[in-house]
């Protein structure tokens, strides 16, 4: 089971290009690989899955059970050659003062060599302690490779080859030089996501043509096949036919809203749902459909042709108030409200949620969530009753303007949510709220929501 880990010292040092140039650049070797990416994370994935050829799995200490980690690690490793695991942050950095959810922890617990990437520019012998440093700061950790990236040239790199060659142990997996012609584009929340660029897969083919050009794949294939042999785990319901529940779910994936667990849509698939996408910006109406689930995007940058789709928006509209069941996230939200504005455009959205967003420069809620659920939750507990949540959220919008009096579905316990202290609009059969929930085992999410649907699915073919 080869597997390492692609960290670095800290953020923003070219980690999730050069993760994504290696996933493209062995994937053309004619390797196997399966992409992961550390902590909640939809964008990132997205540009790995799209390299690897595979979808991209999230490892994350908050939302998911240190025994789940492993578990669902070796699942998606069946079959395949290597695992490239991209880290966030820097190897150390973490939440808790002990470091227990950092990407060194994840190290450990995955028993993953780690390869650190550097960002060069104005370094040269202080390369040195900076690698010995991480070295001795945990002797558990095995850092088995560096790769040295946004290299100034050939002299800059012979200096820091010699440098960690004198005075480390280390091996010089690669040297990346600059080249803004690889670099992707970032705005508001971080990097662009590749569903929305049409030269998305341009770019992954240039990303990996200068990563393979620059870093050593056997070298780095060599560390990962260093990895201990774990036991393989079974991956969920296989082997077993998903149950067959004429449950039929439509979901949003296009341009505007494209932020999915592939995990989370399995496990609807698990669930007994088939699942149908559509588009939002391109298709006139709804699919035949049982239930309805947009996820989160960016729905400010398409705001004009979500707002030009008249016949879309209300076929949404129309199947949420006569009680078809929902559910939004964050961008879906947002698309569900009176009106979307940013900068000073705004636009008119579905209008079924009794609220008009404002986008604004800094972000209105970052970060880990807990929730506690309420009463008012519309979907059935079943055998697993969730009361608390733990989750994520990352936007720069607001609702304003909000109606009184409206039943959510959360209490805030940690993050922000719509205002502060809850989360989870109810309206009828949709619930929507700016916070992203994980399937795990402690919220098994996707399975309520599927019931929820086959519930409403038969209450009204009883009213019927």
């Amino acid at each position: 089971m080869a597997h390492l880990i692609i960290s670095a010292a800290h953020k923003s040092s070219g980690k999730t290009t050069i993760s994504i140039g290696l996933c493209a650049a062995l994937r053309r070797q004619g390797h196997i690989v399966q992409p992961f990416k550390k902590g909640p994370d939809y964008i990132d994935p997205l540009w790995l899955g799209q390299a690897a050829g595979r979808p991209c799995y999230n490892l994350d200490f908050f939302t998911m059970g240190r025994d789940e980690i492993p578990r669902l690690f070796q699942q998606h490793m069946t079959d395949v050659d290597v695992g490239i695991i991209e880290g966030n942050k820097g190897l150390y950095d973490g939440l808790d003062l002990d470091g227990s959810n950092s990407n060194a922890a994840l190290a450990s617990l995955l028993d993953a060599p780690v390869v650190l990437v550097f960002d060069t520019r104005g370094m040269t012998r202080g390369i040195a302690p900076l690698i010995l440093g991480y070295q001795a700061f945990d002797e558990h950790i095995r850092i088995a490779g560096v790769i040295l990236n946004s290299v100034g040239g050939t002299r800059h790199e012979s200096k820091l080859r010699n440098v960690i060659e004198h005075y480390t142990d280390v091996r010089v997996a690669g040297a990346v030089p600059r080249n803004d012609i690889v670099q992707i584009e970032e705005r508001h929340l971080g990097l662009m996501p590749s569903n929305e660029a049409d030269a998305a897969q341009k770019r992954i083919d240039s990303i990996a043509e200068h990563v393979a050009a620059h870093v050593d794949l056997d070298a780095l294939l060599e560390i990962a096949r260093s990895a201990p042999v774990t036991k393989d785990a079974p991956e969920p319901g296989t082997g077993k036919k998903p149950p067959s529940r004429g449950i039929r779910i439509a979901y949003a994936r296009d341009a505007a809203f494209g932020f999915y667990y592939p995990d989370d849509l399995e496990a609807m698939s698990r669930a007994g749902a088939e699942l149908i996408p559509f588009d939002t910006l391109n298709d006139d109406e709804l699919p035949d459909t049982d239930g309805l689930f947009i996820g989160g995007g960016f729905p400010e940058t398409a705001m004009d042709m979500l707002e030009r789709n008249r016949s879309m928006r209300a076929s949404i509209k129309a199947f949420i108030e006569k009680g078809g069941p929902a559910y939004a996230e964050c961008g879906g939200l947002m698309y569900l409200c009176r009106s979307l504005q940013w900068r000073e455009k705004r636009a008119a959205m579905v209008g079924v949620l009794p609220a008009d967003v404002k986008m604004h420069q800094k972000p209105q809620g970052r970060g880990y969530v807990r929730l506690c659920e309420t009463s008012d939750h519309p979907w059935l507990a079943g055998d697993n009753p969730v009361r608390q949540v733990n989750a994520h959220e990352f936007h720069y919008s607001g609702l304003d303007s909000l109606d009184a009096d409206q039943n959510f579905a959360y209490k805030v316990e940690r993050g922000f949510g719509i205002d502060g202290e809850h989360d989870g609009l109810i309206y009828k059969n949709l619930l929507a709220n700016y916070s992203h929930m994980r399937n795990v085992g402690s919220n098994h999410w996707a399975e309520r929501f599927v019931d929820h649907v086959e519930t409403c699915k038969k209450r009204y073919n009883t009213e019927e």
